[in-house]
């Protein structure tokens, strides 16, 4: 059952962001949203699906940079936001620091 989480509030609301964009990292993250609903994990497990998320998340900044804008302090905040949520609706304890270590934002 899907855990009712507000994606990137902050980042839907200022119009400096391309929604398409943040869709995209709403989707990524929603990805280990159902992989915590759909799979039976550890932390470790868990925390390579986070590592993949964030991966995935840095390779998005050139595009953001293409439409004018960029993933940045506004971003990364919601961002981590974000991912806290999520990983709190799962009962999942990992630190917000560790779970987005290979932040490139």
């Amino acid at each position: 059952m899907a855990k009712d989480i507000n994606y990137l509030v902050d980042m839907y609301r200022d119009s400096y962001f391309p929604d398409f964009l943040v869709d995209k990292i709403k989707a990524t993250i929603e990805g280990v949203a159902h992989f915590l609903e759909t799979e039976n994990h550890t932390n470790e497990t868990v925390q390579l699906k986070l590592d993949e998320m964030t991966h995935r998340i840095n390779d998005l900044a050139e595009e953001f940079e293409e439409n004018g804008s960029e993933i940045e302090t506004v971003a990364r905040e919601s961002i981590a936001d974000t991912v806290y949520l999520m990983l709190n609706a799962y009962q999942i304890e990992i630190d917000i620091e560790e779970a987005i270590r290979n932040r490139h934002w």
